[in-house]
């Protein structure tokens, strides 16, 4: 068991995750592992296909979080790249996906472990993957700061949503799918309790941006504390929060 544990960890340490920027503020996310290389939430097919080349990696699969085009519009020019890679998502996107996952199943990718999630709310069927059990890619439905619009109306599904996500441990970072941190953080300071967590946060973030650095990943632990949809205890509470938002 420990030899299981100490391979597994070193796999996780072969890691890399870089963001590319595309359109005005999402990222896509390139997991990679030595020179094989996973594709979440593709929006542009060229900054990816030039990312791949540049760095000499082959792509093994495409991850979709949900169905909207500024996730999935670059699906078909890589697939006119490598036909042959596989592209995972929910029922949502079956007419994308090769591979139609759903919550608590599990695949392995990369020698990695990818537990998918129930991530409902923003679309009805919007799920998030768990990497390696320490990276989450959760696409619109949780953002540093803040979460996805509920588009569905079901508020319920999302304020679930962010429970489950509250049970991860506090480590686990978490990659979106947008660079919304700064006017996330905004709000969040006006309806949340003040704490020097928060301010800090902000001040580093206003640095980072900047400088045009991303601001993410972030962490569960981290969201604990800035994120007020996090903090929302109640369905009441995050259902007022979340339509103040979508008008701040």
């Amino acid at each position: 068991m420990g030899k299981r544990f100490v391979h597994y960890y070193m796999e996780l340490m072969m890691i890399k995750i870089t963001p590319i920027p595309v359109l005005s503020d999402n990222y896509v996310w390139i997991i990679q592992k030595n020179s094989n290389a996973i594709i979440v939430d593709p929006s542009q097919s060229q900054p990816v296909l030039a990312f791949l080349a540049k760095n000499q990696l082959e792509p093994t699969a495409i991850l979709l979080t949900h169905y909207h085009g500024d996730h999935t519009d670059g699906v078909s020019g890589v697939l006119s790249a490598y036909p042959d890679i596989s592209v995972y998502g929910s029922s949502e996107v079956q007419d994308l996906a090769t591979h139609i996952v759903k919550d608590a199943e599990h695949f392995s990718l990369l020698g990695l472990n990818i537990e998918v999630m129930d991530s409902a709310g923003h679309t009805s069927e919007h799920i998030s993957y768990l990497v390696g059990r320490e990276y989450l890619f959760c696409g619109d439905s949780l953002f540093s700061g803040g979460c996805g619009r509920v588009f569905t109306g079901d508020y319920l599904a999302q304020f679930e949503t962010l429970q489950r996500f509250k049970q991860l441990p506090d480590f686990v970072k978490v990659y979106p799918a947008h660079e919304y941190t700064q006017s996330n953080l905004k709000f969040a300071e006006k309806v949340m309790p003040s704490n020097c967590i928060l301010l800090e946060y902000q001040e580093k973030v206003d640095i980072l941006r900047s400088k045009n650095i991303p601001s993410l990943p972030t962490t569960i632990g981290l969201e604990k504390q800035v994120n007020p949809f996090l903090y929302a205890d109640t369905l009441d509470k995050f259902i007022q929060w979340r339509k103040e938002k979508d008008n701040f």
